[in-house]
């Protein structure tokens, strides 16, 4: 099934303004990242055409589509959860959503690495524990506990992101400590 053009062009003609941007959901798009998150939490006025199925008839995608975005490579049987994908992605970069933006900038892919694990209380739990270093008070120790979990994270998890990261000496020397320590070097 694809959805006749009559009705998608009568709904956008009634909510397009000038500032608006149409947005398709859709496995042909350009793959959603950061950085696109970012550009569109500038936007003042998104729309979302969220089909069914096979999707739409191409004189949409001509004459209405202003970006056709993929979240990932699957298709889902509709675009209504990629939207919201691409809306929570988006508005937590809009200042005042999330409350400290400092959070915002410290989030995996911000510094184009993975998160560090986090740990809350309690200190033991089913004979796990939250690693020493982070219930040491050394503020120096725990970042850079944390900025090696991060790399060893990334590494074990999407090798291909340290290739696109400017690494310091420091990380450089976290990396060869990281290697070490695996059991199979």
């Amino acid at each position: 099934m694809v959805f006749k053009p009559e009705p998608i062009f009568e709904a956008i003609d009634s909510l397009r303004t000038a500032e608006a941007t149409v947005i398709l959901p859709s496995p042909q798009g350009e793959r959603f990242n950061f950085r696109i998150a970012q550009e569109l939490s500038k936007a003042s006025h998104l729309i979302f055409i969220c089909a069914r199925y096979e999707g739409v008839d191409e004189r949409v995608c001509e004459e209405l589509v202003d970006r056709e975005i993929s979240i990932g490579d699957y298709v889902t049987m509709g675009g209504e959860l990629p939207a919201l994908v691409v809306v929570e992605a988006v508005v937590r970069h809009i200042p005042g959503v999330v409350g400290d933006v400092e959070s915002v900038w410290s989030d995996s892919f911000e510094q184009t690495l993975l998160d560090y694990p986090h740990y809350t209380r309690p200190e033991e739990y089913r004979g796990k524990r939250v690693p020493s270093i982070l219930l040491s008070g050394h503020h120096e120790q725990i970042r850079r506990w944390r900025r090696k979990m991060s790399l060893k994270r990334t590494l074990e998890r999407r090798p291909d992101m340290l290739e696109r990261v400017r690494l310091s000496n420091e990380d450089v020397e976290l990396l060869a400590e990281i290697k070490r320590e695996e059991p199979n070097s």
